[in-house]
């Protein structure tokens, strides 16, 4: 863009942009009017469905287990991440304007990716319990004590709102003296760092090292101990033990492919020239769709979650009854 072969000296790097044009998806009035009714849709089932994980979880003594408390703060972790852009999302498919303060345009940003970074982590979390309780299930209620799982569930819900200060401020701190439009239906950091009128290579260079590491980090860790626990599983004698570990191994992988799967490609290297739409499609993809699916995928294939959290939100049953 011309504005970014402009020569910004050291007194010339306050901005004069006050606000950003989300441009989301471009279409037809009508276009726009079905795109707010299909994913107003999806956001009410992807809240649905994570909160009935919540309710199962918070409300039957039976699911008070380290696998379903780490479950059900991920199906809140969720309902907070997609909470980040689809409302956002949904109102700029009625609006003209399209616009987001600087603010909260950065403020979305923060938020967006800090969810999205603690969610890597309960999946770290979350293969580290089926590690121990499939590897080491004579050690695994001497190790995984209260204040262990607890400690995990506050570590997974702080960290990422820690440690993603540093490229937030790094990239707030651009000079933007505009154009402000940005191709997207997101504050995302690549189109951002694309509008400001220095091209920081620096920047660049410290948020890609960044999300190479706790990105490749975390899915390696989740990689190696799925590893161990299939090992361990296929030395198991019983077929029925086989079958359900492997059913419950096969959820937490499906969650894990589908969740760094697309954000590897599209974070690691964000000058790797991906087309700008294609970038909105995959950043739909794990931002929407896949928090829509994670409910199907986790939990709703168990029997007792599935039948569990529908008697508890429907109020059929109020009992503790096994099944």
């Amino acid at each position: 863009m011309s504005c970014r072969s402009m020569n910004v000296s050291s007194t010339e790097t306050t901005n004069s942009v006050s606000h950003f044009i989300l441009m989301g998806f471009p279409s037809s009035p009508q276009m726009q009017l079905l795109y707010f009714g299909l994913f107003s849709v999806v956001y009410t089932l992807t809240l649905m469905g994570n909160a009935a994980i919540v309710c199962a979880v918070r409300w039957d003594q039976r699911l008070h287990t380290p696998m379903y408390i780490f479950l059900g703060n991920f199906s809140l972790l969720e309902i907070c991440y997609v909470t980040t852009t689809v409302p956002n999302m949904l109102a700029n498919f009625l609006s003209t304007s399209k616009s987001i303060s600087f603010v909260n345009c950065f403020a979305q940003f923060y938020f967006f990716f800090s969810f999205g970074c603690d969610e890597g982590l309960f999946l770290c979390i979350m293969a580290f319990d089926r590690y121990l309780a499939i590897c080491r299930p004579l050690h695994y209620p001497r190790i995984m004590t209260e204040q262990l799982y607890t400690g995990l569930a506050i570590f997974g819900w702080s960290c990422g709102f820690i440690v993603f200060l540093t490229p937030v401020v790094l990239i707030a701190h651009l000079p933007y003296c505009g154009p402000n439009t940005i191709n997207h239906f997101v504050c995302d950091p690549v189109p951002l760092m694309m509008l400001s009128c220095s091209e920081d290579t620096m920047t660049q260079f410290i948020y890609s090292t960044f999300n190479a590491i706790f990105m490749v980090g975390t899915f390696l860790f989740v990689l190696c101990s799925y590893a161990l626990v299939i090992v361990a599983v296929l030395r198991m004698p019983s077929a029925a033990g086989k079958r359900k570990a492997f059913s419950t191994c096969a959820s937490h992988l499906a969650v894990v492919i589908l969740f760094f799967g697309s954000v590897l490609v599209m974070y690691i290297s964000p000058g790797s020239g991906h087309s700008v739409q294609m970038q909105k499609i995959v950043t739909l993809f794990y931002s929407v769709i896949t928090p829509l699916c994670n409910p199907l995928i986790y939990s709703l294939r168990n029997k007792e979650m599935k039948t569990t959290a529908l008697r508890k939100i429907f109020g059929i049953e109020h009992g503790s009854q096994k099944l």
